[in-house]
C-alpha cells in the first residue's frame, strides 16, 4: 500500500513538472517583461546615490594607549560619540553653516555613523545624489562634531584623520540589479500561478485519471470532434 502511494506521488510530481514545462513560453514572457520593467525603473525612475566618508579617531591627548583602563575609556567614548554625531544640535549647526534647505530629519537620513569592531575609528558616511555635496556634508559634520564634543562634553576633540573623497562610485542599486530582482520575481510568480492552477484543477481529462482517482474503469470514450 505504501509503495502504491509513493508511486502515485512520483507520478503527480512528474505530471506537475511536465505541466510547468509545457508553459515555458508564458514563463519566459513574464520573466522578460518584469525584467524589462525593472531595468526601466532603475534606469529612468531612480537617481544614482554617491557616498563620501570622513573618519574620526577617538583618543584624547591625556589617554595612554598602553593602559587597559584608558583603552576602555576610549571605547566607551566611541559609543557616546556615535549618538552625538547624529544629534539634533550637531545637524542644526551643519545646516546653518552650509545654508542648507533641508530639515534635520532629511539630513539625518543621509548620514550613517559606524564604528568598526575593536577600533576607535568613527566613519561618517553621507549619501547624496551629488558626490561633491556628499563630501561637503561629511566634512562639515566631522568638523562640527569634533568642535561640539570639545565644547559640550569637556573632552579632547576627536582627531579628523580623513576627509571625504569626491571620486566615489555610485552606491545605489544599478538598473541591471533591478532587472535581475524583477526577473526572479517574474519567474517565481509565473511558476507559482501555474502550480496553483494545476493543484486546483480537479477535472478528469483522461481514462487513466478516472481510474487513478475513483478506481473505476472507463467503458468507452467519446471524441471531442
Amino acid at each position: 500500500m505504501e509503495a502504491q502511494k509513493k508511486e502515485e506521488i512520483e507520478i503527480d510530481l512528474a505530471e506537475l513538472f511536465m505541466t510547468v514545462a509545457s508553459h515555458w513560453a508564458a514563463i519566459l514572457l513574464c520573466t522578460v517583461l518584469l525584467a524589462t520593467l525593472g531595468y526601466s525603473y532603475g534606469r529612468f525612475m531612480t537617481t544614482p546615490q554617491y557616498s563620501s566618508t570622513s573618519v574620526l579617531y577617538v583618543l584624547s591627548k591625556s589617554t595612554s594607549i598602553t593602559s587597559v583602563a584608558d583603552l576602555q575609556v576610549g571605547s566607551n567614548l566611541t559609543n557616546d560619540y556615535l549618538q552625538v554625531i547624529k544629534a539634533r544640535p550637531v545637524l542644526e549647526r551643519v545646516i546653518e553653516n552650509l545654508g542648507l534647505d533641508m530639515t534635520c530629519a532629511q539630513l539625518s537620513g543621509k548620514v550613517e555613523v559606524t564604528n568598526k569592531s575593536n577600533t576607535r575609528m568613527l566613519n561618517i558616511t553621507v549619501k547624496d545624489a551629488d558626490v561633491r555635496r556628499a563630501k561637503m556634508l561629511a566634512d562639515e559634520i566631522a568638523d562640527v562634531s569634533s568642535a561640539f564634543i570639545s565644547e559640550k562634553m569637556d573632552q579632547d576633540p576627536p582627531t579628523i584623520i580623513q576627509y571625504g573623497y569626491t571620486d566615489a562610485r555610485a552606491v545605489s542599486t544599478s538598473p541591471a540589479r533591478y532587472a535581475l530582482y524583477c526577473a526572479t520575481i517574474g519567474f517565481a510568480l509565473s511558476v507559482a500561478i501555474i502550480i496553483l492552477q494545476f493543484l486546483l484543477n480537479d477535472k478528469i481529462m483522461t481514462p487513466e485519471e478516472l481510474e487513478k482517482r475513483t478506481g473505476l474503469h472507463a467503458l468507452a470514450t467519446l471524441p471531442m470532434d
